[in-house]
């Protein structure tokens, strides 16, 4: 597995969430602007509603831009242990640990990217190949780590 190129897809793949929520941002403050009106009340209600999206989509662009940060921080260099940057096999599936944007695909492999203050992470941290852990009642084995 070339972690190298797992990390950069991931990279990318947040990369344009950044993009998106800027662009959504900046076209939710452009529509903003556009509802200039006398109608009183409901100009007032309807302003209030679009700067409270606004908040909502600042606060995931900076969830995201926080993504980013920990991506920066992550090394390709291979694990011999579950921690941030290692790519992990077990019996269940392939998991890499850096921040979660969902499941990628990676030379027809399927790979789900999980951040380290997930659930999942936290049971199997520190743990090395063929070790055992237990989550959801559900026993793992950890089968290989890059």
């Amino acid at each position: 597995m070339n972690k190298e190129q797992i990390l950069n897809t991931i990279k990318i793949k947040v990369e344009e969430k950044v993009h998106a929520f800027e662009k959504l941002i900046a076209e939710t403050r452009a529509s903003n602007n556009d509802t200039k009106s006398s109608m009183g009340d409901k100009y007032e209600t309807g302003r209030e509603m679009l700067q409270q999206e606004i908040n909502n989509l600042q606060r995931q662009l900076n969830e995201t831009l926080n993504q980013q940060t920990v991506l920066q921080k992550i090394t390709s260099e291979p694990s011999l242990k579950v921690q941030n940057g290692a790519l992990v096999k077990t019996d269940k599936g392939l998991f890499y640990v850096s921040v979660s944007v969902g499941e990628i695909t990676f030379n027809d492999q399927k790979i789900m990217t999980v951040s380290v203050e997930s659930p999942l992470i936290k049971a199997m941290s520190g743990k090395t190949k063929g070790d055992q852990f237990m989550i959801n009642t559900m026993q793992q084995t950890i089968e290989k780590i890059w």
